[in-house]
C-alpha cells in the first residue's frame, strides 16, 4: 500500500529532478565539505561574501527585548507594513495601502498564499517557462493545475498569443516573474499593457476574474540603469510577491511580504485583509518573526553590491559568446542562460564539472539545452579555460 497522498506523490514528481541535484549530484556531494567545495560554483544565488553588517547590527539591536511580548506571536506587525508600503510607492509609482502589506516568511509563503487565496481546485495556473523550479508545486499545492506557455525564444518575453490560447473557463492566475529567472528579462511596460487588456476580455468573456501574481523577487536587481516595471502598474488585479533574500543575499532569514495595490477593488481588498492572513496562519503560521519585522525599517533600503554582479555579467556575457556560446544578457537576477551545445544539458552539466565547473541544468527550470549560470560567485575569469575546454571537447574539436 502507498503511505504517501496522492497529492503529495504529484507535488514531489513535479520537483523531483531539482531536488535529486541539489541533495544527490556531484555538486551536492562536493560542497558539503569545504575541503572539496567546488572553485567555480555557478549552480546558486547564495551569498559569495560575508553579509553586509548593517544587517547584523540591525538584527543584534532587534534581538533585545524591550517588553514582555516581544517573542510572542506576530502576523504583520504595523510598523512593517508601513515600511513596506512607503518603499513600494516610492519605487514603483504605485499606490499601496499599508493595510494590504501582509508579512511572510520569504518569497514561498508570499506565492504560496496569493494562490490559496483564489485558487480551487481543478483551477488552472498559467505559467511562462523556463521558470523557477518550485511554481509547479506550490500551485500543486493547493490542488490547482498548472499549465505551461513558452516564452518567446531568444527574448524571453511573455507571448501574448500562447497565453491567449491557454487560457480556459477554468483559468484563475497567471504567474508572472520580472526580472525573469533564469533569463534575466526585465519585461516592457508596453507587453504588461498588453497582458492587462488580455485579461480583462478573457475574464469578461468567462465570468470570472483572472488575477496576476507578480514574482518580484529580483525587482531591486536590474543592471546598467536599466528600469523595473510592476504589473501592479498595468493591472490592478495583481499579487505582488517580494522576499528580501535577493537584494540582501540573506535567504536563510525568510523575510518577504505580499501585496494588493491601491487600484484593485476595494471591496476584493477588503476579502483579501481577512483571507490573507489566514492562509498564511493555515500555511503553519507563515509570518515573519517578530525580529525580523522590528529590523526591517533599518535594512528594507539596504542592498548588496550590484557592481560586483554587474562586472560579473560584463566578463562573463562577452567571455562566453567569444568562446562561441549563446547566452541571454541579462538585464537583472543573478543569473545567464546559456545555450548549450548539446541538447541534452544535463550531460553538459556534468561534461563541465571535469574543468571543476559547476552550474544547474537548464531543465530544471523547464528549459532543456540550457544551463543557468549565476553571478553569485567571485573570479569568474578563471572558469572561461573550463568553458572553453568543454565546449570544444562537446563540437570535436578536442578530446578529453
Amino acid at each position: 500500500m502507498e503511505p504517501c497522498s496522492r497529492q503529495m506523490r504529484q507535488i514531489y514528481e513535479s520537483a523531483r529532478d531539482f531536488m535529486d541535484f541539489f541533495t544527490r549530484s556531484r555538486w551536492a556531494t562536493l560542497r558539503r565539505d569545504p575541503a572539496t567545495a567546488p572553485k567555480h560554483d555557478f549552480v546558486t544565488g547564495n551569498p559569495y561574501q560575508m553579509p553586509l553588517p548593517e544587517i547584523g547590527d540591525a538584527l543584534a539591536r532587534a534581538s533585545v527585548p524591550q517588553h514582555k511580548d516581544w517573542f510572542a506571536y506576530k502576523m504583520s506587525e504595523a510598523p512593517s507594513q508601513a515600511v513596506v508600503a512607503r518603499s513600494l510607492r516610492e519605487r514603483l509609482d504605485v499606490p499601496f495601502a499599508e493595510e494590504d502589506v501582509h508579512m511572510t516568511s520569504g518569497g514561498f509563503s508570499a506565492i504560496l498564499a496569493a494562490l490559496r487565496c483564489v485558487a480551487d481546485p481543478g483551477d488552472e495556473v498559467i505559467i511562462t517557462v523556463p521558470c523557477f523550479f518550485f511554481y509547479e508545486a506550490m500551485i500543486l499545492a493547493v490542488g490547482a493545475t498548472p499549465v505551461r506557455v513558452p516564452a518567446r525564444p531568444g527574448s524571453f518575453d511573455l507571448d501574448l498569443d500562447a497565453i491567449r490560447g491557454a487560457i480556459t473557463p477554468r483559468t484563475r492566475m497567471i504567474l508572472v516573474n520580472t526580472p525573469h529567472n533564469p533569463s534575466g528579462r526585465i519585461y516592457p511596460p508596453e507587453l504588461l499593457a498588453e497582458l492587462a487588456q488580455l485579461l480583462d476580455r478573457a475574464s469578461a468573456e468567462h465570468g470570472r476574474r483572472i488575477y496576476v501574481l507578480s514574482d518580484e523577487a529580483f525587482s531591486r536587481i536590474v543592471f546598467g540603469g536599466e528600469r523595473f516595471y510592476s504589473p501592479t502598474a498595468a493591472y490592478p488585479h495583481t499579487f505582488l510577491a517580494y522576499t528580501y533574500g535577493k537584494t540582501l543575499l540573506m535567504p536563510g532569514e525568510r523575510l518577504g511580504y505580499v501585496a494588493l495595490p491601491e487600484r484593485m477593488p476595494a471591496a476584493d481588498r477588503a476579502v483579501f485583509r481577512d483571507m490573507l492572513p489566514m492562509a498564511l496562519a493555515a500555511h503553519g503560521w507563515s509570518f515573519p518573526n517578530g525580529t525580523l519585522q522590528v529590523a526591517l525599517p533599518e535594512i528594507d533600503p539596504l542592498c548588496i553590491d550590484l557592481q560586483h554582479l554587474q562586472r560579473n555579467r560584463d566578463i562573463l556575457v562577452p567571455g562566453l559568446r567569444e568562446l562561441g556560446y549563446q547566452v541571454s544578457s541579462a538585464q537583472g537576477t543573478f543569473f545567464l542562460l546559456v545555450k548549450t551545445p548539446w541538447d541534452d544539458d544535463v550531460a553538459f552539466t556534468e561534461l563541465l564539472t571535469r574543468w571543476d565547473v559547476f552550474v544547474m541544468p537548464g531543465s530544471l527550470a523547464k528549459v532543456p539545452g540550457h544551463v543557468r549560470v549565476s553571478l553569485c560567485a567571485d573570479h569568474v575569469e578563471g572558469a572561461l579555460p573550463g568553458f572553453a575546454a568543454a565546449l570544444a571537447h562537446a563540437t570535436g574539436a578536442a578530446s578529453l
